[in-house]
């Protein structure tokens, strides 16, 4: 129970552990009512009254159910500004509930092993909310380090284009290696590592989206959230290296996607991300990545010339390709008279996919600079 109020255990160990106890609990004005709820609940685990526990995350918690089985007493309720949690108990069990915006932990103790297992599949059946899938939608994954929870999973429901769809935002060059990586299966797999450089703006992201959707019936697609902590946290590098599957067959690939990771894999990597680099090799072809279906997409800014060299070597890319502005000619044609002008809107040296965008809502040539820095960039980096 991340957060949880501060226990302290008192005697000498013995043989049995709860010869150590009893427990104090120490409160003070940083801990919630959420945090003594979760202490609370550590009793009669800790004491041995019920030494068995089992436990189950749930993401997106169903409107209106009560993660509590039939017959539950409550005992404690509190609700905080970004969580909740209740305490209940029955005949030879005691449940946690604990809560936030849309997930829910469910931890049961009980006197036997069958027990709390019989109550947690009471509490959680069905309470998972599965939105309906749309064609047009890919699930994607995204991981992050929770203060209160360690290392998380989250997914949703993301919106991509097909490829042929979205095929006319790239310039020619980039749209050949791209069709060649969308029709890529798990047989074609040579490397582990996808890498994606280029201008800010050019489409980076919305490249990856189009490739979730593409290669859904085979890969999981994981987004990491805080890739800077990633390689740097050993606990956190290897929960995501082992995985969190989506249900679906064990045989799935997964691409893990790091994006704006300059600092990672630029020529000076070695020396200012310390053992980071390391890792995100290994995790690509070392050790680490043995065994393990996983694959790493990099997006970065850097030009190519600034990568470190162990990044870009032979064997190691499955793909590396170059983002870039579309061609004057191409920028023209992807806006199709839309914009009065149109000589004078686009730029002699072309434009980028965030330009075209900003152009086709009427945004004047002074304005489109900005885009690169603005709300709108993100969707087509």
């Amino acid at each position: 129970m991340h957060g949880a109020a501060p226990c302290r255990i008192m005697g000498a160990m013995s043989a049995n552990p709860e010869a150590a106890l009893p427990i104090r609990l120490n409160v003070d004005d940083s801990d919630s009512p959420s945090d003594v709820v979760d202490a609370l609940f550590l009793g009669r685990f800790a004491t041995g009254e019920q030494p068995y526990s089992h436990s189950k995350s749930i993401d997106r918690v169903k409107p209106g159910a009560t993660l509590l089985p039939p017959s539950a007493k409550v005992l404690r309720a509190a609700r905080d500004d970004d969580r909740g949690a209740v305490l209940a108990e029955g005949e030879g069990w005691t449940l946690l509930v604990s809560r936030w915006t849309r997930g829910a932990d469910v931890t049961v103790t009980a006197v036997t092993s069958d027990l709390a297992e019989k109550v947690l599949e009471q509490a959680t059946h069905d309470a998972q909310d599965e939105p309906e899938p749309q064609p047009e939608n890919v699930t994607m994954g995204f991981w992050y380090v929770s203060p209160r929870r360690g290392p998380h999973r989250t997914t949703r429901q993301i919106a991509a284009g097909t490829w042929d769809e979205v095929r006319s935002n790239y310039t020619a060059p980039v749209a050949d290696a791209m069709d060649r990586l969308m029709k890529v299966t798990p047989d074609d797999i040579a490397g582990r590592l996808l890498l994606l450089h280029g201008p800010p703006g050019t489409g980076k992201t919305s490249a990856l989206r189009t490739l979730a959707r593409s290669w859904r019936d085979w890969c999981q697609v994981d987004c990491v959230l805080d890739p800077e902590r990633l390689f740097n946290d050993v606990g956190y590098l290897m929960d995501i290296a082992i995985g969190e599957d989506d249900g679906s067959a064990k045989e799935r690939w997964r691409l893990l996607l790091l994006e704006d990771c300059d600092e990672l894999i630029r020529g000076e990597a070695k020396h200012t991300a310390g053992q980071a680099l390391s890792r995100l090799l290994n995790l690509t072809d070392g050790l680490l990545g043995q065994g393990r279906n996983v694959l790493v997409g990099v997006t970065t800014n850097e030009d190519l010339e600034r990568l470190h060299p162990a990044v870009v070597r032979p064997g190691r890319c499955m793909a590396r390709i170059e983002v870039g502005s579309l061609t004057r000619a191409e920028a023209v044609d992807w806006l199709g008279g839309e914009v009065h002008g149109l000589e004078e809107a686009v730029g002699r040296d072309g434009a980028t996919l965030a330009e075209l965008y900003a152009l086709r809502r009427g945004s004047g040539p002074a304005s489109v600079p900005a885009q690169h820095e603005g709300s709108d960039a993100g969707l087509y980096l």
